[in-house]
C-alpha cells in the first residue's frame, strides 16, 4: 500500500482507532435521546450519572497504576469495603475523623504492601496472589463490622457525611475529588519518571530490568498506589452512603475492570490510559443509565458491564496483535 493510499486511509479513518468508545458514547446519546427525550435529556439525569460514577471512576483510576506495571489487583473491591467497615467502625467508636480516615488510608497500603510482598517476593501470580488475598480481606471485613451493618446517622456524623454530599455547582464533591484523582494520575503516567517506568515494566519487564529500572520497586509501589487510592474511594463512599456493610464494595470491581480495559482500547490504543478509562466509564455509564430509565431490568448493569468487559479485552488483545 502507498503512502497516499496510508494517509488517505487515515483520513477516512477519521481516528476510529483511537476514538470509537467516543462515538459509541455519542451514538448511545442520540439513540436513548430519541427513546426517552422526557427522561433522558435532563439535567438532572447527567448529574445522577456523574454522581453515580464518582466512586467507580475513583477505584478505575487506582487500578490504572498496577494494571499498567503489568500486574492485576483483584483486590479492589475488598479494599474499597475493608476501608468503608473501618472508617465507619472508627467513628462510631468515637475515634474521630482524622484518625478514622487516616487510618483506612494507612489499611490502603498496608493492603498494597500485602500484595506486592506475594506478587514481588513470592513470586506469585498477581491474579492468584491478589484474588487469594481479596478473600481474606472479606473476611477481615465481616470481622470488622461483625456481619453486620454500621450506619451513620445524618445528625450525629454531618460533618463527615458532608465531606461527599456537599455540593459545588449543583454536583457533589465526590465528582470533584475522581476529577482531582484523575488529573493527577493523568500527569504522573504522561509526564513523569515513574510514569515511563511503569509502562516500561508493564510491557517488558525483563528488558526494563536490564535497562536499570527496579522492577520490584516499581510494582510494589503500584499496589501501593492503587490501595491508597482505593481506600480514598472507600472514605468517599462511606460519606456518600452513610452505611457499611460487608460486601460494600463487592459491585465495584468488574465495572472498574471493564472501564480499565475499555479504555485501553481508546485514545491510546495497547496500553491503559487515564482519559480513555474516562471515557469508557461514562460510554458504560451513559449505556447503562439508559437501559434503567427505558424499563430495562436490574440485572442489565451486571450484563452490560460483563459484556463490555469482554469486549474490551478481546479488542485490547487484538490491538497489541495488529501493533506487534
Amino acid at each position: 500500500m502507498t503512502e497516499a493510499a496510508v494517509a488517505t486511509r487515515r483520513r477516512i479513518n477519521l481516528g476510529f482507532d483511537r476514538f470509537s468508545g467516543v462515538y459509541v458514547w455519542a451514538v448511545l446519546i442520540v439513540i436513548f435521546s430519541l427513546w426517552i427525550p422526557s427522561l433522558f435529556l435532563q439535567v438532572s439525569t447527567i448529574k445522577q450519572v456523574l454522581s453515580f460514577q464518582s466512586i467507580t471512576c475513583i477505584v478505575a483510576l487506582g487500578l490504572i497504576v498496577p494494571v499498567a506495571a503489568g500486574a492485576f489487583d483483584l483486590t479492589v473491591g475488598a479494599t474499597l469495603t475493608v476501608s468503608v467497615c473501618f472508617t465507619a467502625w472508627a467513628l462510631a467508636n468515637h475515634h474521630g475523623i482524622v484518625v478514622a480516615s487516616v487510618g483506612a488510608l494507612l489499611i490502603g497500603l498496608l493492603i498494597g504492601m500485602a500484595n506486592a510482598l506475594v506478587v514481588v517476593k513470592f513470586n506469585v501470580d498477581s491474579f492468584i496472589g491478589t484474588l487469594g488475598m481479596s478473600s481474606i480481606l472479606a473476611a477481615v471485613a465481616y470481622a470488622i463490622t461483625n456481619n453486620s451493618q454500621i450506619v451513620l446517622s445524618t445528625d450525629g456524623y454531618a460533618p463527615f457525611l458532608n465531606f461527599a454530599r456537599g455540593q459545588f455547582l449543583g454536583l457533589p464533591y465526590s465528582v470533584y475529588y475522581a476529577a482531582v484523582v484523575a488529573v493527577i494520575l493523568w500527569w504522573v503516567l504522561e509526564y513523569t519518571p515513574a510514569g515511563r517506568y511503569l509502562y516500561a515494566v508493564g510491557g517488558n519487564p525483563v528488558a526494563a530490568r536490564l535497562a536499570g529500572v527496579r522492577v520490584g520497586r516499581v510494582t510494589t509501589l503500584a499496589f501501593m498506589t492503587s490501595g491508597f487510592v482505593t481506600a480514598f474511594a472507600g472514605i468517599t463512599l462511606l460519606a456518600t452512603i452513610g452505611t457499611a456493610t460487608p460486601d460494600a464494595g463487592t459491585g465495584y470491581l468488574l465495572p472498574a475492570f471493564s472501564a480499565v480495559f475499555l479504555g485501553a482500547t481508546q485514545i491510546r490504543p495497547g496500553r491503559v490510559n487515564v482519559v480513555g478509562t474516562l471515557v469508557a466509564i461514562f460510554l458504560l455509564a451513559t449505556g447503562v443509565s439508559g437501559l434503567q430509565l427505558a424499563g430495562a431490568p436490574s440485572y442489565v448493569t451486571s450484563l452490560f458491564n460483563g459484556l463490555a468487559l469482554i469486549i474490551a479485552v478481546s479488542l485490547a488483545v487484538r490491538t497489541a496483535k495488529r501493533r506487534g
